[in-house]
């Protein structure tokens, strides 16, 4: 392509290269269906980033694809394009998928989805999968639990066992952040008590710097006026 048709484009990164254009959703949308499998992957990715319902119905087949990257696509795809109907094939397909990198990207979406069904397999995850996929259930969890004050019950105590015992430093320090977004959906119970415990014990005596600062950060969200006289204490004392 020569530079006067790069002008016609009207195309520019940010670094002042020309970029190609988006790819063209009609022309995506069959390919959804395509026999080759490479040229399913590429349009299901397309879906990673563009929002487009008509894209759905097939996007919610390719979740038992064979190719596992196909599915981890598509699992992405219908976390940007959410719809209740592709709830319970997440939920289906994060029960049965070997792939790690697939039920990661089901988790994902079904954060994504905003819908209550989600809650349960998201905490079974939380508790089960490899860390990678725990990482994103416990940040989901802030997303779907709080639309119930039940989910909300049922998601904190293991999101604050996995606080207190889970041996990756980056789940915790999900786990720290969704329970700070959690609390401030309760009142001051017995629930909420222990969650403030919890992240107080996490702030005191976690091993890792980064799950101490997530936890300071969930508690000063939450605004507990408990938690930030003792945040307030000990930083005074310089016993953190």
């Amino acid at each position: 392509m020569n530079d006067n048709e790069l002008d016609l484009l009207n195309i520019e990164s940010p670094t002042g290269e020309r970029e190609p254009p988006a790819p063209d959703q009609e022309a995506m949308l069959p390919l959804l269906s395509h026999p080759e499998t490479k040229q399913r992957m590429l349009a299901a990715r397309v879906f990673c980033d563009q929002e487009d319902p008509r894209s759905i119905p097939q996007l919610m087949k390719l979740l038992t694809d064979d190719c596992a990257l196909v599915r981890v696509s598509a699992a992405y795809a219908l976390g940007r394009n959410t719809s209740p109907e592709a709830v319970e094939s997440l939920i289906e397909q994060l029960k049965q998928d070997w792939n790690g990198y697939a039920r990661k990207g089901i988790v994902w979406a079904l954060g994504n989805s905003k819908d209550s069904r989600a809650t349960q397999p998201l905490i079974h995850a939380l508790k089960t999968d490899i860390s990678a996929v725990r990482l994103w259930a416990a940040s989901s969890l802030a997303t779907v639990a709080k639309l119930t004050y039940e989910d909300i019950i049922a998601a904190i105590p293991p999101l604050i066992q996995s606080l207190r015992r889970d041996s990756t430093a980056a789940v915790r320090s999900n786990c720290a952040w969704s329970l700070g977004k959690l609390c401030r959906e309760l009142p001051s119970n017995v629930v909420y008590a222990t969650a403030i415990d919890a992240l107080l014990e996490s702030y005191v005596e976690d091993e890792d710097l980064g799950v101490k600062e997530d936890a300071k950060a969930a508690l000063l969200q939450v605004g507990d006026p408990r938690g930030l006289q003792m945040i307030e204490e000990l930083e005074l004392e310089g016993l953190i």
